[in-house]
């Protein structure tokens, strides 16, 4: 009996490509949030870490990249898989600027101080080898 009931649920959630579908949704766009911020209120607050750090304050832009149109393509699967990859290179320098000194710390409740930022790249690495999947924009296999 369990083993029938076991066969029927896997079958019935064995889709493949809805589950990319929602994985793309999910990362791009909780991620799209975070680059609408920057959109709207702009890039100051990462120019001025930038200059800190003696580096030039303009490549702040480069946040608007990883953070809306990367997320915009993956959620539309076109180009995906370089998105992906943008997005996860950008947790990457994320994790470098604002991250690097809380790698080891937890945050008030407990959690893992960089969680998100770790959350976002593991992700962004498992969209970048499993693609966008069929429901997607990206009508040939080598857009998507």
């Amino acid at each position: 009996m369990i083993t029938t009931l076991l066969n029927s649920v896997n079958r019935m959630l064995s889709h493949e490509d809805f589950g990319k579908f929602l994985l793309r949704i999910g990362v791009g766009g909780l991620m799209l949030f975070h680059g609408l911020h920057k959109l709207f209120d702009g890039v100051d607050g990462i120019s001025g870490m930038l200059v800190a750090k003696g580096l030039p304050g303009f490549i702040a832009y480069g946040v608007l990249v990883g953070e809306v149109v990367a997320p915009i393509l993956i959620i539309i699967g076109v180009l995906t898989r370089p998105a992906a990859l943008v997005l996860a290179f950008t947790m990457i320098v994320a994790w470098l600027m604002v991250g690097l000194d809380k790698t080891a710390a937890l945050d008030k409740t407990g959690a893992w101080a960089i969680e998100s930022l770790v959350y976002f790249f593991i992700a962004a690495l498992a969209i970048a080898f499993i693609g966008a999947g069929k429901y997607s924009l990206g009508n040939n296999s080598i857009w998507r």
